[in-house]
């Protein structure tokens, strides 16, 4: 029975190389049933993630030997794992949920330990809830095909989670291919980033908006002809996002 309830638990990596605020993430984290695993370096990190395949990743960003957004990558490259970055600065946010990096949510220090908290189950949550989704879409299949969904230039393949643009493939990441499904399943429908918040990455008030915008402009990067004059993913000023059908 221990073994089994084990296999539940998830293991979350901690990088940071202030032993004092590891300690702070370890204690708290362990309080709420998490298995905890720790790096001082980039490195490190690097190595540990690799072998030990966490469920999450909590990141700085100034570590030493190499820094925390080229760790992100790198593991990026190789896991699908939620990062969470942590920075002391917040003129950073662009960089850490920058092009290519594919961190999946960022929090600034001094942080409350009951938001990062809040933050990380979150994101395991939200993790969950794609792998569910994904096995009820591949059972729902074989009973039927609509396993796409196709607005304008854009499609998307549910079971592949791959997108299309006026058939190109485009690489996104798993943040961003939920984004996009969120929107396009109810295309001419203007969403609020609150509602975005909520439904994609799984909180409310623990939220910061601007982690939304700053996913929908790498999406834009990615998707349109001309980011400055979008077609695809539009903006309602004031008011949140929609896809165009055309």
């Amino acid at each position: 029975m221990e073994e089994e309830m084990g296999r539940d638990v998830k293991t979350i990596l901690i990088v940071d190389d202030e032993p004092p605020i590891r300690d702070i993430l370890v204690y708290n984290l362990e309080k709420e049933g998490y298995k905890t695993i720790e790096a001082s370096d980039g490195m490190s990190a690097i190595n540990i993630a690799l072998e030990q395949k966490p469920d999450l990743i909590l990141l700085d960003i100034m570590l030493p030997k190499l820094d925390g957004l080229s760790v992100c990558k790198r593991i990026k490259n190789s896991l699908n794992v939620p990062v969470l970055m942590l920075t002391a600065k917040d003129g950073e946010i662009d960089k850490i949920l920058g092009l290519e990096l594919g961190a999946d949510d960022y929090i600034t220090k001094p942080f409350s330990v009951r938001e990062l908290v809040a933050r990380v189950k979150a994101n395991l949550r939200k993790v969950e809830a794609v792998s569910t989704n994904r096995e009820v879409e591949i059972a729902s299949q074989e009973k039927k095909k609509e396993s796409k969904i196709e607005v304008g230039d854009l499609e998307l393949d549910l079971d592949k989670f791959e997108v299309k643009v006026r058939g190109e493939i485009i690489d996104l990441t798993l943040r961003e291919f939920e984004v996009l499904k969120f929107l396009a399943s109810q295309p001419e429908q203007v969403i609020t980033r609150e509602t975005l918040l909520e439904k994609v990455w799984g909180y409310e008030y623990y939220g910061d908006i601007r982690t939304v915008d700053v996913t929908v402009r790498r999406i834009r990067e990615k998707i349109e002809k001309d980011t400055s004059i979008p077609k695809i993913l539009i903006t309602k000023r004031g008011v949140g996002y929609y896809i165009a059908s055309r």
